[in-house]
């Protein structure tokens, strides 16, 4: 039997959530939608949140929110003056990146990565803010975390430039329990801690240094609704950015029916995780002993095994054709992103990896046996 690329962990208790929704014949948005949000807030503690119908809806409302606080905020680096307003991403971010940085008349300034590691970094940015055109200000670094992996937003965020984080393939990563002394400090000095400082250890566990982040519910992402965004800030100070959004259409909410599948997909999370990490251990033993590289090792715990990828030594075509003849379905990791569509401009080291790097079969519902044989094909590529 052939072994696809992806398949959506969908199982009894999303379907049940699901038929519950359609049943009540309440499918637009409404009760579900504000309990999606609440399920995230146990999970992220974040102050607030909107959901969405897409992450490009996100990603609009994220870009607009942080223009308008920079226009009228302390650190106004993008007043009403002759200058363009840049956006820094990553060549290998999604690519309708590119068309809602277009339609908000904005310019992007498209940032390369390094061959280890998949995601942009203090320095790739400085270097890339270096090169813009004097007439560009930058107003923002959409900072995406590509595979699964997670920057370092911290010192991203030193550079003074706001930050919006997309954590749609990274979610889970650095799971552990909630922060006791969080939870045991008052609720006002707590309150000031949080509009005090960027970084903000949550639930879930990862730093988030951001201003505003957008977790992707789309059918490849970490968790998924079958489509659908949260859009979210950690404090209060950042939740104000958001909160005029308040009274947004319902067609730019996430519908009940979406949202009802969230739920469940927030609460499977660890369960998911773990058998994730079972599936990742028989394909790093495989990887040690191909010729293939993978990028820079992040420890087990640490990781969200989003993604199984390496970067070939050969062609990818080749790899790809072997595989089929396994029937197992191997695809370009970055086929959809900026780079992968030849949108990225000069970004030699984004460009190569696009040609270059293949992802493999990874995902919960992925029987032992598949595994086993995903792990030879590993082994034995060309």
């Amino acid at each position: 039997m052939k072994i696809e690329i992806y398949s959506p962990t969908i199982r009894r208790k999303e379907m049940d959530a699901v038929l519950t929704a359609m049943v009540e014949e309440k499918i637009g948005p409404g009760d579900r939608n504000r309990l999606l949000i609440q399920t995230a807030k146990e999970q992220i503690h974040f102050d607030f949140a909107l959901a969405l119908r897409s992450p490009a809806v996100a990603l609009h409302l994220a870009l607009k929110a942080v223009i308008a606080g920079n226009t009228s905020g302390e650190n106004a680096s993008c007043r009403s003056s002759p200058f363009k307003q840049g956006v820094v991403i990553s060549a290998l971010s999604p690519r309708y990146y590119l068309q809602v940085i277009e339609d908000l008349q904005l310019t992007p300034l498209f940032c390369d990565v390094s061959f280890d590691f998949p995601c942009m970094n203090r320095q790739t940015i400085e270097n890339t803010i270096a090169k813009k055109h004097a007439d560009i200000e930058v107003c923002a670094v959409v900072l995406h975390h590509t595979l699964g992996y997670a920057p370092d937003t911290a010192a991203v965020a030193e550079l003074g430039i706001p930050v919006i984080e997309d954590i749609s393939q990274s979610y889970g990563s650095h799971l552990k329990p909630a922060n006791k002394k969080d939870e045991e400090t008052p609720a006002e000095d707590n309150h000031s801690k949080k509009d005090d400082a960027r970084s903000t250890l949550n639930a879930a566990g990862v730093s988030l240094s951001g201003v505003l982040f957008i977790l992707g519910l789309e059918e490849r992402d970490m968790l998924t609704s079958g489509g659908g965004a949260l859009l979210f800030a950690m404090n209060r100070r950042d939740g104000s950015l958001l909160r005029g959004f308040t009274g947004i259409a319902y067609e730019y909410c996430l519908p009940d029916i979406n949202a009802a599948l969230a739920v469940v997909q927030f609460r499977e999370l660890p369960r998911n995780i773990e058998r994730r990490q079972e599936i990742s251990r028989v394909y790093n033993n495989a990887g040690m002993r191909s010729r293939h590289k993978r990028f820079i090792p992040v420890a087990e715990d640490e990781y969200n095994n989003y993604s199984f990828s390496l970067v070939l030594e050969t062609g990818l075509k080749d790899v790809i054709a072997y595989a089929r003849k396994k029937e197992i379905t191997v695809e370009s990791a970055f086929e959809n992103t900026l780079a992968g569509c030849g949108l990225s401009g000069d970004c030699p080291v984004s460009n190569s990896l696009a040609l270059r790097t293949v992802i493999f079969p990874i995902y919960p519902r992925l029987r032992t046996a598949e595994a086993e044989r995903v792990s030879k094909l590993i082994m034995t590529l060309p």
